[in-house]
């Protein structure tokens, strides 16, 4: 192999060591006899393979192996991908509205973004996304199938996806449909609200966007004047967004400079700390949230700090479990690396990420409810309206298609009774 060729492997194997070993000077020997089995191995293919290889590739696709061994969330990102992903904003794209993460493997959904093409077509959180355009997408890294799932708005995309059967039952075979959908302009929705009967509110949060919090402020206030007493939080479906805007949407409810979430990794300085103000707008307000498997990030991460500070009742089932801190690394041409540098914690120390080895993590809501996933993505669909210039606002779902809302009726009763005891007096 020419010098030049062997000197180029030789700068990806110190690029390694410098990656993998920042620390470990007095094994740099060591690190480099690890590291030759590497370097044989791109010089054996680069001079014998059947076939031309270029050796880019090959150092690229070393550096995906590597960072495949970490976690699901960490990835090598090549230039074209780098660039989309600092590009990205959080304003309008041609999509179909979900948020994906890879899990065991598979492209897996958190959550559909309501009024979205996959959300009308009924793709449920942990639904996997197992082809795409006919490829297998085992093994793909999440913004490989966001780039693939993305397109011009008006424009199609066919995808399979498999659906675990209720119950979980070992052995039994998974549902799989094939999706045909419209790409649509995608514009994250934020929050809705309503004052129910007994003067309870209801505020909806269908992400943490950067704009949500001006959006549930005004709700909050809007109920607040209406004569609001107490407050139902509906997280459902909510995948997350912001760090800071979780945070501010605690901080309504947490006073006395309360903790709220903080990161810890094996670096001293990726510990953080989020607490809440002084004060708080809304610290005394009744309060039940309801969250489901597909509540994550953001979402969790206020459901972890509300039940760890005993500021209400979480009500429904485990959530998702996504909870890491990922850092952006750009590298020398134009590739990069998202690294997992840290993990979120609630309160009480507990970890939000979901362990995959024992499948444990998430928010545990202080009382769940066994409701089918099918029936409560309905309950919510079918708060979505539908405006027709002249007409009075509909819903989206038919009336005969429409189901009872379990978790929003128990969180009522919830509140309802809790003023019953605290109305009741001792006996005379």
């Amino acid at each position: 192999m020419k010098k030049g060729k062997r000197y180029l492997l030789w700068i990806f194997a110190a690029f390694l060591v410098g990656m993998l070993f920042p620390r470990a000077y007095s094994a740099v020997d060591q690190t480099y006899q690890q590291l030759r089995v590497l370097v044989e191995v791109l010089e054996l293919v680069r001079d014998n393979y059947v076939d031309q290889v270029d050796t880019k590739k090959l150092i690229y696709g070393a550096a995906e192996g590597v960072i495949r061994q970490l976690d699901d969330f960490s990835q090598f990102m090549d230039p074209e991908v780098s660039k989309r992903v600092k590009s990205d904003t959080e304003g309008e794209f041609g999509g179909l509205g979900i948020a994906i993460v890879s899990r065991d493997g598979y492209i897996t959904v958190v959550s559909p973004t309501p009024g979205t093409p996959a959300y009308k077509a009924g793709i449920m959180p942990n639904d996997r996304i197992i082809k795409i355009e006919g490829a297998s997408t085992k093994d793909m890294f999440p913004d490989d199938a966001v780039k693939k799932l993305r397109g011009a708005v008006g424009t199609k995309v066919k995808f399979t996806v498999a659906r675990e059967p209720e119950g979980k039952t070992p052995g039994a075979p998974w549902a799989v449909k094939e999706y045909e959908l419209e790409r649509a302009k995608i514009v994250p929705e934020v929050a809705s609200y309503k004052l129910l009967d007994d003067k309870i509110g209801y505020l909806r949060l269908a992400d943490f966007s950067g704009h949500m919090m001006d959006e549930a402020a005004d709700g909050l206030a809007a109920m607040k004047k209406k004569g609001m007493e107490a407050l139902v939080v509906d997280l459902r479906f909510n995948p997350g967004g912001l760090l800071g805007a979780a945070v501010d949407f605690a901080k309504l409810f947490l006073s006395d400079s309360k903790m709220i979430v903080y990161t810890k990794g094996r670096k001293p300085e990726n510990y953080q700390e989020f607490r809440s103000g002084r004060a708080a707008p809304y610290a005394g307000l009744p309060l039940v949230v309801l969250v489901n498997g597909g509540s994550a990030s953001g979402s969790e991460i206020v459901a972890g700090a509300l039940q760890d500070n005993k500021r209400a009742v979480i009500l429904g089932s485990r959530t998702f479990g996504k909870a890491s801190v990922q850092s952006i690394i750009p590298l020398s041409d134009g590739s990069g690396l998202r690294l997992t540098v840290a993990h979120y914690y609630t309160p009480n120390g507990k970890s939000i990420h979901r362990d995959p080895k024992t499948g444990i993590g998430g928010i545990v809501p202080d009382i769940a409810l066994d409701i089918n996933p099918e029936a409560d993505a309905r309950s919510i669909r079918q708060k979505d309206q539908i405006h027709t210039p002249g007409k009075e606002p509909v819903s989206a779902v038919k009336p005969e298609e429409m189901v009872k809302d379990e978790a929003l009726g128990r969180a009522v009763e919830i509140l309802k009774a809790r003023d019953a005891f605290i109305n009741l007096k001792p006996a005379q």
